[in-house]
């Protein structure tokens, strides 16, 4: 690269695929012109990184939500919408790849909307119609639990829940009616039966929204190189995902390790909302594993590797290509970043890390945001069609 990479990033259009932030407003009444607070994305984090444009994931937790699946999406897409009347000069909504162009003009950060799990829809076509109107331009077609028309990667082994083979009849009607709508069809989370059944059914590109690369680290969530492969014959996009145990294969088992432990941790720190028969917010359970890795666990498990996420990086874009690689980061959807990276302002390390590989400007610019905005506009420009 012949002009300085921090130069080069700090004037380059730049979209994150998936960030869990709405929680935070709505279950700790926190705003995003606020300090971090232990969390991974705010605003003046996103101007420091220059974080142009990030897609806020409407994410209902199943097992606390259900039965309520519709109202707690109603609830965080209504959180989302109360942080932008609160900072209108310095955050607005998003629908179209132009108005990603617009506000990276005006520096203005651009909020864009995604459902994270099908369940969120109640198997009702009229809802996911409703969800696009108030904004909602992704679909993640499943979170880790299956539901009544698509099986997820994070319960394909449990004997107790009813799978499909995939989609069903009317997992695949959803898939045409996204189409329909121009909504982005999201495949991270899915079964690989699902992944499958998506790509014979969908006539425009799909999303892996925040997945990263399996063969680097074995985790169901991780998309094979068969799959990365497809999606660029798809001309869609994989985004990969920070989060240490789909980065680094020794971090990801030490950590699994620990779960029986972090689970009775979790049971003490839910027992006051649940005695005020309250759901449980997902910030219990974040705050459980950052006090319990700090405590007992720096020792012994070193963070991941910035290089992790490079390599992940890397592997996607010569596998699928560098039309067909994005950041999905799956900020404050999981407690601990690699090393070397704090919050949304350490981007510019990514970008670093990537010029150390040899990649040039014009790749960088697909990899930071033009790929997704060149995915958003062919799916819009296909709604419509059969």
């Amino acid at each position: 690269m012949t002009n300085d990479h921090a130069t080069f990033h700090a004037n380059a259009l730049i979209i994150d695929g998936h960030a869990d932030t709405p929680q935070r407003f709505v279950d700790e009444g926190w705003n995003f012109s606020d300090p971090l607070q232990g969390g991974m994305l705010n605003l003046s984090a996103a101007r420091e990184g220059n974080l142009s444009a990030g897609f806020f994931a409407i994410w209902v937790e199943p097992t606390e939500w259900r039965g309520r699946f519709a109202h707690r999406t109603l609830q965080l897409l209504d959180g989302v919408y109360q942080q932008l009347g609160k900072h209108p000069d310095s955050m607005r909504l998003g629908l179209t790849p132009e108005d990603v162009r617009r506000a990276h003009s005006d520096q203005v950060f651009c909020v864009l909307l995604g459902i994270e799990g099908g369940h969120s829809i109640e198997a009702d076509l009229g809802l996911l119609r409703m969800y696009h109107r108030m904004g909602v331009r992704y679909m993640t077609l499943t979170w880790s639990n299956t539901n009544e028309w698509a099986d997820s990667s994070g319960d394909r082994n449990d004997p107790n829940v009813t799978h499909h083979g995939g989609l069903t009849d009317f997992g695949r009607d959803v898939i045409r009616e996204m189409n329909r709508l121009g909504m982005m069809i999201d495949v991270s989370h899915a079964a690989d039966s699902t992944f499958w059944n998506v790509l014979q059914t969908t006539h425009a590109p799909v999303i892996a929204s925040h997945s990263s690369a399996r063969a680097i680290t074995n985790s169901p969530r991780n998309l094979t190189d068969e799959q990365l492969r497809a999606i660029a014959t798809n001309d869609g996009i994989v985004m990969v995902n920070f989060y240490p145990a789909f980065l680094d294969d020794r971090w990801r088992k030490q950590w699994a390790s620990t779960r029986s432990e972090r689970e009775f941790l979790y049971e003490e720190a839910a027992e006051a909302y649940k005695q005020r028969g309250e759901p449980v917010p997902y910030n219990a359970s974040m705050t459980v594993d950052r006090a319990f890795y700090a405590e007992r666990l720096t020792g012994t498990l070193p963070l991941a590797p910035l290089s992790a996420l490079i390599d992940h990086i890397d592997h996607v874009a010569k596998v699928a290509g560098i039309d067909h690689v994005g950041l999905g980061s799956d900020f404050d959807g999981f407690p601990i970043l690699p090393e070397g990276l704090q919050s949304v302002a350490d981007l510019p390390k990514i970008t670093a890390g990537l010029v150390a590989r040899g990649y040039r400007e014009e790749q960088l610019n697909k990899l930071l945001g033009e790929n997704l905005l060149r995915v958003f506009a062919e799916v819009q420009a296909q709604a419509g069609k059969e």
